[in-house]
């Protein structure tokens, strides 16, 4: 397990060490040491790049996105498996399918749709799109879970008096708190760090996203190395930050959420 350990870790070796290399250091010998740390690099890449403004894009797309993701998703799921008619098991089924589309085959309806809703170049447009996207895979998460919470726990709440949604947001959400920090890992992950979505969405450079602002330093005869990867580094920071205080929840989650129903 120490050998994978630090096998993984490798590209994380080469990204930190070139990162602090100057241009012609980091392409005589990718993998040595730095002969001197060219801490400018950092500096030189915050200002080229606008790390502040593409880092608070990033910032409300994806949690605002997350959000909409983990409420929705966890909502729908609920009422499919509470109210389990032949309707809804084919919406279920309808979402479970979509999992298994390929996002490339609707690249260009994409972004034909959204332009004739007034959704391109928007960051409300880039939204809602990651809401469809994200929203199948975690109603399947959230519909496998809650089939493990005690139905008789919600009747009890009736009796005293509870709403139907009362009983959902005062017993069962807090109940879903593990496959919530789940949902809410794995598609942090993934938008934060998708570049594809926001390339097609968003065209103003007011609206780029780190993935976005970081690729305008590969250019089609040069690329500037020693200024990408550092812009690389401070990308993946605070996803990386985020990822291991909340990691311990997704063993968890997945698990209960594969083995009920």
């Amino acid at each position: 397990m120490i050998l994978m350990g630090l096998l993984f870790l490798v590209p994380f070796y080469f990204l930190l060490v070139n990162s602090v290399k100057s241009f012609g250091d980091l392409l005589s010998n990718a993998a040595s040491w730095p002969t001197t740390f060219e801490w400018g690099n950092y500096q030189r890449a915050w200002e080229i790049t606008e790390f502040p403004k593409a880092f608070m894009n990033s910032l409300v797309i994806t949690v605002v996105s997350i959000l909409l993701i983990a409420l929705i998703s966890s909502m729908a799921a609920y009422r499919m498996v509470r109210h389990n008619s032949r309707f809804n098991k084919v919406l279920f089924m309808i979402f479970v399918a979509a999992m298994v589309i390929p996002f490339q085959s609707v690249m260009i309806p994409l972004v034909k749709v959204t332009g004739w809703l007034d959704l391109a170049n928007t960051r409300t447009g880039l939204i809602i799109c990651y809401l469809g996207f994200g929203a199948p895979l975690s109603i399947f998460l959230f519909h496998g879970f809650i089939k493990s919470v005690p139905l008789e726990v919600e009747e009890a709440a009736v009796v005293d008096g509870c709403t139907p949604y009362s009983v959902y947001w005062k017993i069962v959400f807090p109940l879903l708190k593990p496959m919530l920090v789940t949902v809410i890992i794995l598609n942090s992950l993934w938008i934060w760090n998708d570049y594809l979505l926001p390339s097609l969405m968003l065209q103003s450079d007011a609206l780029h996203t780190i993935p976005i602002a970081t690729f305008a330093l590969f250019g089609q005869y040069t690329k500037q190395w020693d200024l990408a990867l550092p812009a690389l580094t401070l990308g993946i920071l605070p996803i990386i930050i985020f990822f291991l205080a909340m990691q311990k929840y997704i063993i968890e989650g997945i698990t209960a959420g594969s083995v009920k129903g």
